[in-house]
């Protein structure tokens, strides 16, 4: 699994990223590519722009800590066309570019922030993670979606 906190594996990631184009198809599901960079922008705004999302419930939260957790946060790849999280989901219109600046920027926060910075961090939904945690969930979502879109 590539390490989000790795300079390399950043750049890595970024090329994608850069390689996507406005007309790029994806292979499985229906998200456009400016939807897929949205949805991948969530997961840095429940870290960075909180005050966008609405905080779960404490049951939701115990349910997602429980249940969600350990398949978010394990090394083993998402599968095709899984439920996507209701935040997760975009439905209004979003420009390309500007997502793609977005989640790269957000990419390159986080990789110079570095692992230390996010060991033992409170995540929005599941609680303190370790920066592997939060590395296997970061790197595999981004990983998905690129996969998706063919890049």
């Amino acid at each position: 699994m590539k390490n989000i906190f790795d300079k390399a594996d950043t750049v890595h990631f970024i090329k994608r990223i850069n390689s996507l184009t406005e007309d790029s198809f994806p292979k499985w599901g229906t998200m456009s590519v400016d939807k897929m960079l949205a949805h991948c922008n969530v997961t840095y705004e429940l870290i960075y722009e909180q005050e966008k999302h609405r905080k779960p419930t404490v049951i939701t939260r115990w349910l997602l800590k429980r249940f969600v957790k350990p398949k978010v946060t394990n090394e083993i790849p998402y599968k095709q066309n899984l439920p996507t999280a209701a935040m997760f989901v975009i439905t209004n219109e979003k420009y390309f570019d500007e997502e793609r600046k977005r989640l790269i920027g957000f990419i390159q926060k986080t990789q110079q922030l570095g692992a230390e910075a996010f060991e033992g961090k409170e995540n929005f939904s599941f609680g303190k993670l370790t920066s592997k945690e939060w590395n296997n969930m970061m790197a595999k979502h981004l990983e998905h979606h690129l996969t998706q879109f063919g890049v």
